[in-house]
């Protein structure tokens, strides 16, 4: 009986693991096979910059409740402008579920980041590459990489 009880639990341990905490070197390697190197004017390192600032390289960051009750996923993708949850209503302007951006393939949250950086706002719609990146020497994000 006990067997029983147990494989639930441990399905429900693996299944919440699809997180992927990347190392920033090969977060640089994926956006940079994606393109992101010099997409819409911004350098790799504003992108690596970012998304450090905004998630740590986690899949799974999530901030919880914003002022106006929206919420921001992984490179604080958010759930009024830019996904939709089913709970709030959403412009969904990258056309995903939420959902989406808390796996391990980020292919889809590139592709996210590449409609919100089209924005009238650019990259200024990331708080935390406005308050740490933009405009700063950003060559240590990419110094010990090998690229």
């Amino acid at each position: 009986m006990r067997s029983i009880l147990i494989i639930p639990i441990l399905s429900c341990f693996f299944a919440a693991s699809n997180a992927k905490v990347f190392s920033k070197c090969e977060l640089a390697r994926k956006l940079k096979a994606h393109g992101m190197d010099g997409f819409h004017g911004y350098s790799l390192a504003n992108w690596v910059c970012m998304a450090e600032h905004e998630s740590s390289f986690n899949t799974q960051a999530f901030n919880g409740k914003n002022g106006d009750g929206s919420s921001d996923y992984v490179f604080q993708i958010n759930n009024k402008w830019w996904c939709k949850d089913n709970k709030h209503r959403s412009a969904n302007g990258c056309n995903i579920m939420c959902n989406k951006p808390l796996d391990d393939n980020i292919e889809d949250d590139i592709l996210c980041a590449k409609r919100v950086v089209k924005d009238p706002r650019r990259m200024s719609a990331w708080r935390g590459w406005e308050n740490y990146c933009k405009n700063k020497n950003l060559s240590r994000y990419l110094a010990s990489c090998q690229l």
